[in-house]
């Protein structure tokens, strides 16, 4: 039986936020937001295991991975990270986790990626002895050899990416947390990205959580997949074993202009037709694209053209596709996922 790396159990997360601004908030008895982030999430990862947790923005993907990584306390709820409890031995858990959060400022611009990592290693109080060695073989593993004695400012988003990665990696974690690591990334680097994280567990069998908003990301990388929204984990399964779970439909992009506001809802109540939502990759702005999931191909294939010529709109395209992971996404929460810059739709190469 596979050994957990994270076991969280029933994790819940509110926020209070003041919703006045300036000096009205310190007020007392001034108006309060109250947030729930995470509404009781519980999941098992195992060791060695790739594990991607897909959701749209917003959907508590963040704020898991900052709980796990003891930068957050939850609400109520708990667990056990590297064998360690998750709300008394924080400071365990902080020796064998490593976690990329990415974004800007995380890294200092005005030194080079080696004077960054050398700063980072000294705040580990990792042993000195070891510096050199490790901080080499590092930039080796990440492909920053040849700019290593550059100025961060210099570089690309990509190669940033790569240095909070090399950074995340600098005490030799057994699990390693990256929220969004390829977000904004063009897909060249992007591919770049995907094929350090993917060596992480197949050359040296570390666990890694990667959340993402990338469907063809989760789908190529993860051993599992943990598919979140609105703070509710909602399925967790291998991605050929979650496509299976559609082997009975099929999946349909339409591409429409003049189509009137609502129209997924029309869509979603023909017949053959099982569920219906707006997509967001439309080819042009005065176009509008759907994603249909089928039942009777046939009957579909029949109401569907008849429905957009009875709404006084144009079909422009009509596609029918293998189900992928954005399909399962729609089956279970009636929504798409909106695709990122450097997307590559399920099923294509890239």
């Amino acid at each position: 039986m596979p050994t957990p790396a994270i076991e969280a159990r029933d994790i819940r997360k509110e926020f209070y936020r003041r919703k006045e601004r300036g000096w009205r908030r310190l007020l007392p008895g001034a108006p309060k937001e109250h947030t729930v982030a995470l509404g009781g999430v519980s999941l098992t990862v195992n060791e060695g295991e790739l594990f991607g947790l897909l959701g749209p923005n917003g959907a508590g993907k963040t704020t898991l991975v900052k709980i796990l990584s003891t930068l957050l306390v939850p609400t109520s709820g708990g667990g056990t990270v590297a064998g360690h409890d998750l709300l008394k031995e924080g400071d365990a858990i902080r020796k064998k986790v490593g976690v990329v959060l990415g974004g800007e400022r995380a890294l200092y611009w005005r030194l080079t990626a080696r004077e960054n990592l050398r700063f980072f290693y000294e705040l580990y109080n990792l042993p000195r002895a070891e510096r050199q060695h490790r901080i080499d073989s590092l930039i080796d593993l990440v492909g920053l050899k040849d700019r290593a004695d550059e100025r961060v400012e210099g570089y690309s988003k990509g190669m940033k990416q790569r240095l909070h990665l090399a950074r995340g990696l600098l005490h030799d974690p057994e699990i390693l947390l990256l929220d969004e690591p390829s977000i904004g990334l063009d897909p060249g680097a992007a591919r770049e990205l995907r094929a350090l994280v993917r060596g992480l567990t197949v050359k040296q069998g570390k666990t890694v959580v990667l959340t993402t908003h990338y469907l063809y990301e989760a789908d190529v990388l993860s051993d599992r997949v943990g598919i979140i929204s609105g703070g509710k984990l909602l399925t967790v399964d291998s991605p050929t074993a979650l496509k299976a779970r559609l082997a009975d439909r099929s999946s349909v992009r339409l591409v429409t202009r003049g189509a009137p506001a609502g129209f997924e809802a029309v869509l979603a109540k023909l017949p053959g037709v099982t569920q219906a939502a707006v997509a967001p990759e439309a080819p042009a702005p005065d176009q509008q694209a759907f994603r249909v999931l089928v039942g009777d191909p046939d009957e579909a294939g029949r109401s569907l053209p008849l429905a957009v010529a009875n709404a006084k709109a144009s079909l422009l395209a009509m596609e029918s596709h293998t189900p992928s992971l954005e399909d399962v996404f729609l089956e279970l929460t009636g929504s798409t996922l909106t695709l990122g810059g450097n997307e590559v739709r399920s099923g294509e190469d890239e």
